[in-house]
């Protein structure tokens, strides 16, 4: 059975996004093994409180994360 679990920081996703994840995602999975998967595919979405996630010896927070995301001000 294939499988695929997502872990995401907490309410960062709306459930229509929670939605499209499992979708494609078992789409992917079809388009690799062939339509046999679709039925047995299982995708999980895990949301993880904030501050209990980090990278690099990191504890990450909803509002470091925003510190460090990067403003667009190209007029595109």
């Amino acid at each position: 059975m294939p499988f695929a679990n997502f872990k995401v920081p907490e309410n960062t996703l709306t459930p229509k996004q929670k939605e499209q994840i499992v979708t494609r995602t078992t789409e992917l999975y079809v388009e690799i093994y062939g339509e046999r998967a679709r039925n047995n595919t299982m995708i999980l979405v895990e949301e993880v409180a904030d501050g209990g996630w980090g990278i690099s010896g990191n504890v990450l927070t909803l509002a470091v994360l925003d510190e460090a995301t990067p403003i667009d001000t190209s007029d595109a």
